[in-house]
């Protein structure tokens, strides 16, 4: 998929526990389906002892690779659950694990339902939502007495600082989304009075971190 998208920020898991049984959902952000199968593999070593590992993934250009499972859990309350959340979340290029450790007391279909789904909404309510987007390299150079300008700047318009390189004169890389390079290097003129100098570069996937109303 190369337009903008929503992802999970990072790998992780979060657990649970309802009516003794234990939940653990593992999260992971995917390239592809040969990448989800090998982390499948890898957790079902782990949790050999476990009485279901199900999940759900979506990934591909369009989402047109989504796979679920319910492991052995009756038909529909775990492996759809899981995936339905991917979809609430409008989140791609994820794979959720819910692994279970029965502890004796059954849940039935609705409370199964909701203890898959509710790992899984947990889960990535932990890890957090990022937005991957196309973004430019663009090297500013500067003479030292407006680096504070600049970095006050880069910090209010949160525009991510990858490196700088001290001279004679200061060189701040960062990176933008490529549609708003105009903008961003006038406003940036403006700031400083058409003192700078600018160098766009190549564009790169970058993960941003979305904004909390």
């Amino acid at each position: 998929m190369n337009q903008p998208y929503l992802t999970i920020k990072e790998d992780g898991s979060v657990e649970q526990t309802i009516k003794k049984s234990q939940f653990i959902c593992c999260i992971f952000r995917i390239k592809n389906e040969e990448q989800a199968q090998e982390i499948l593999a890898k957790q079902r070593s782990l949790h050999k002892k476990a009485t279901h590992i199900c999940f759900a993934y979506m990934t591909g250009d369009q989402d047109q690779i989504q796979r679920e499972s319910d492991n052995g859990e009756p038909q529909g309350t775990a492996g759809v659950p899981i995936l339905e959340v991917l979809k609430a979340n409008k989140i791609h290029d994820v794979l959720a694990i819910v692994i279970r450790y029965f502890g004796g007391i059954k849940l039935g279909a609705g409370g199964l339902i909701r203890a898959y789904s509710s790992s899984c909404a947990q889960a990535i309510e932990a890890v957090g939502i990022v937005k991957r987007v196309i973004q430019t390299k663009v090297t500013i150079t500067i003479e030292y007495p407006l680096w504070g300008k600049l970095q006050n700047f880069l910090t209010n318009e949160k525009i991510a600082l990858l490196d700088t390189i001290y001279t004679d004169k200061i060189q701040a890389v960062i990176c933008v989304d490529s549609d708003k390079i105009s903008d961003c290097k006038q406003k940036i003129m403006d700031l400083l009075a058409g003192n700078c100098l600018f160098e766009t570069g190549t564009d790169i996937l970058n993960y941003v971190q979305l904004e909390i109303p």
